[in-house]
């Protein structure tokens, strides 16, 4: 009987942590990774810069694939409910993402850009969002209402202690 391979996931779950390593590179955790490759064939990651919260937003070029008609579904529920839809700004918005190429290990050198928007510094915690994930430094996710984020936060410093008493970059 043959096997049949399992479809990758197309969302993101989850957690992750990564520890700024050798040649200035981070890690992007596994299963985000795969998702990006299994998703889209390809080992690129976007990513863009939030302002509230401040962390970074990231996805695979599937993701961008879908986004004009993202823009679409927009500008026609606006114009429906008599809004008003600046297509000029909402593409900004959307499309002034980061493509950054990732080994199969998933190491990857973050622009200087994307690193001092979000104060990343030293490293960045990952949570799965669905069709995205974001990119926090710890301090900046701490920082969120514990009401609203505090889960996140306890994985966050639980994975944070980890790779920090390991010694190595995770």
């Amino acid at each position: 009987m043959g096997h049949v391979a399992a479809e990758m996931p197309k969302f993101y779950s989850g957690f992750g942590f990564s520890l700024r390593g050798e040649k200035n590179r981070f890690v992007l955790p596994p299963s985000f990774r795969n998702t990006i490759f299994g998703a889209s064939g390809t080992r690129t990651l976007c990513l863009v810069q939030n302002k509230d919260p401040r962390c970074l937003t990231g996805f695979g070029l599937n993701r961008a694939e879908d986004l004009e008609e993202q823009l679409a579904r927009e500008e026609d529920n606006a114009i429906r409910l008599g809004r008003e839809f600046n297509e000029f700004q909402r593409r900004k918005q959307l499309f002034t993402f980061e493509q950054i190429p990732f080994d199969a290990s998933g190491r990857f050198v973050m622009p200087d850009y994307l690193v001092e928007s979000a104060g990343l510094e030293d490293s960045f915690c990952a949570i799965g969002f669905g069709k995205y994930f974001t990119l926090w430094a710890p301090g900046q996710l701490y920082a969120q209402d514990a009401a609203d984020y505090g889960a996140e936060q306890a994985a966050c410093r639980s994975l944070e202690a980890e790779a920090r008493a390991k010694g190595k970059k995770a």
